[in-house]
């Protein structure tokens, strides 16, 4: 078959297939060209999922009628600027959308408008109908400049393809998605969204900064997330990444409360995903996720983003830079976090009581436990349950001896309503008042009370404790008695090897053996009896996918995590006052302390307000 030529509408054709794969995707074309044009407002319209007509209007700097017949041709733009010598550089993009096939290529399916409108001018449109464009001609136009492009018919001279569109909902939602993706990037444009002439979707306008932003993300995430997030805004070597990202206890159960943006762009990127999910490690599940919002911003040079038609993915010219700014930035934001734990688990707590009326004057007849008797006519403010009366002295483990040291119980009466008023109410746990079923301490603070669960807590104490160890010198290491050899794809076997020297620091001693192979000789102790071949295999894999070695680190703080299980106080151990109040300390110290090793909260905090209405004193 000789070499041909294809016609200009097939070619046309094809580009749109790249660009404009569904509605959703001509929407973000449209949108991203409204922001280049330096839009403070955008208005949307989609009608029949996108699929019947599509209307993007914005009040930007518009188009000069001599450039419109311009803008619906291929490969014309007005976003890259050619240097003296006429040379474009295509990696230097300071614009959203840069490639010049967006409105050619949805004009060749679809029935196209394009009215615009420059400052002190007539407005003009041109029209483009599957691929064929008319001459400009006068036009009405609302607004004092700005551009308005409504698209009827999507796909309709590429019938194909509209067998492959979802449902109109389906679709709908799609461009919903978009819609939200993008105002979360520019929050101080204005979006306005309407959906088969329904309004779905008003966001004014926010100041450009932390405050507008966190404004604009609560009013797309929800005020929870507004409630529960961490302010992020860390620099290095020219990369900066700011946003926000949820506690731990404020998790999700898939990543769809994920998303990442580079130089205001909207992207998908597994290496970005996968330096969240490091960053969460110590303090969530495998199967709960993190919501963040995060903003990376570089010099173009630094970042290719023409690796994909739809400019949803991107390439980095360092990645373990941009892997090391994101787990550092999240890491640091956690631990400043302390021991805070997501407002939500109070909400759920709250959630969960029933108010019954007509209950019998008098105490009830739970089970108090071991050593706990309730005391009728305790003084108000004070515990009616009094759990460390028979507590034996001691030390609680994995604390330090200052704050940990237990003097013998003793056996004072409860105080009376003219006792002074204890200093530690004013601390964030308060005093500690009850233990519960040998497992919750009921601590009292000043404006509320607090519910600790003693084993969750303490495992994150000395899971901490821990960690600070291994991070004061090396890892014990155990040599194997007969090194064992992992035969491996020979790509993935010098991946390994180039990182001997990292993961020798983490206790994994290896080196290679001939082609495709490699030997391991000693591995960190803390794995003990482990899987030599199936450690190899994962970390093969986490430094083919991140270019980091995670299976690894990942295995040792899951046995850390296991040991501080085992080290930590038990539920049903009944507890002191004073083991009590040392606890409460400790977690006011300890960074991560409102969740469990485990991504679970270790507290519920309970505002007097939030008793009163539970009684219906307000």
């Amino acid at each position: 078959m000789p070499i041909r030529r294809l016609p200009p509408e097939t070619v046309n054709r094809i580009a749109a297939g790249e660009v404009v794969d569904r509605p959703a995707g001509a929407v973000k074309e449209l949108v991203e060209n409204a922001i280049d044009a330096g839009a403070t407002a955008i208005e949307v319209q989609a009608d029949d999922g996108g699929l019947g007509r599509i209307l993007v209007a914005d009040d930007g700097r518009g188009i000069p009628r001599d450039e419109l017949a311009l803008a619906i041709e291929r490969h014309a733009t007005s976003k890259l600027e050619p240097d003296d010598a006429g040379d474009v550089d295509l990696l230097r993009i300071y614009t959203l959308g840069f490639r010049g096939e967006a409105l050619p290529s949805i004009g060749s399916v679809a029935r196209l408008s394009l009215t615009a409108r420059t400052a002190g001018q007539e407005a003009w449109a041109v029209r483009v109908e599957g691929g064929a464009a008319a001459d400009p001609a006068p036009a009405a136009f609302a607004g004092p400049h700005g551009a308005r492009v409504e698209v009827r018919d999507l796909f309709y001279a590429t019938p194909a393809r509209l067998k492959f569109m979802k449902s109109a909902r389906a679709e709908a939602m799609a461009i919903s998605e978009e819609i939200k993706r993008q105002a979360m990037a520019h929050e101080a444009v204005a979006f306005t969204l309407s959906l088969d002439g329904r309004p779905t979707l008003r966001l004014p306008a926010e100041p450009a900064g932390d405050e507008g932003r966190l404004r604009r993300l609560a009013a797309l995430l929800g005020r929870d997330f507004e409630a529960n997030a961490l302010l992020i805004d860390q620099s290095r070597e020219g990369l900066r990444l700011s946003g926000y990202a949820g506690l731990p206890t404020y998790s999700r159960g898939n990543a769809a409360h994920q998303f990442l943006f580079v130089n205001g762009r909207p992207v998908k990127d597994r290496l970005l995903h996968g330096a969240i999910r490091g960053a969460y490690a110590d303090f969530l599940a495998r199967d709960r996720h993190p919501a963040a919002a995060l903003f990376l911003d570089l010099d173009p040079l630094l970042v290719d983003c023409n690796v994909h038609p739809a400019k949803t993915e991107v390439r980095f010219r360092d990645p373990a830079l941009v892997r090391g700014l994101i787990v550092g930035a999240l890491r640091h934001a956690l631990a400043g976090a302390g021991h805070r734990a997501s407002t939500t688990v109070a909400a759920d707590a709250l959630s969960g009581f029933t108010a019954h009326a007509g209950v019998s004057a008098g105490l009830g007849t739970g089970d108090w436990g071991p050593g706990r008797a309730g005391t009728a006519g305790a003084a108000p403010g004070w515990s009616g349950w009094t759990g460390w009366e028979t507590a034996t002295p001691g030390t609680l483990p994995g604390l330090n001896d200052r704050s940990a040291r237990v003097e013998p119980a003793s056996q004072s009466p409860v105080p009376s309503p003219q006792s002074p008023r204890p200093a530690e109410l004013d601390l964030p746990l308060g005093v500690a008042r009850a233990q519960l079923h040998g497992t919750y301490i009921v601590a009292q603070t000043a404006d509320g009370l607090v519910v600790v669960d003693q084993h969750a807590a303490h495992e994150r104490l000395v899971y901490e404790r821990m960690k600070a160890q291994m991070a004061a010198g090396a890892v014990t290491r155990q040599a194997l008695l007969t090194p064992e050899v992992v035969e491996l794809d020979p790509a993935e076997a010098d991946r390994v090897v180039a990182r001997a020297g990292e993961l020798a620091a983490l206790g994994l001693i290896i080196e290679p053996f001939g082609g495709g192979a490699v030997l391991v000789r000693e591995t960190p102790a803390l794995l003990g009896d482990c899987d030599v071949q199936g450690l190899i295999r994962d970390v093969a894999d986490d430094l083919a996918e991140h270019d980091a070695a995670l299976a690894l680190t990942e295995r040792l703080a899951e046995v850390c995590g296991t040991m501080a299980c085992h080290g930590s106080v038990r539920a049903g151990r009944v507890l002191s006052a004073p083991e009590m109040n040392a606890l409460l300390r400790q977690m006011e110290a300890t960074p991560h302390s409102g969740q469990c090793n485990h991504g679970r909260p270790t507290y519920v905090e309970l505002k007097l307000g939030d008793l009163e209405k539970l009684f219906g004193r307000r």
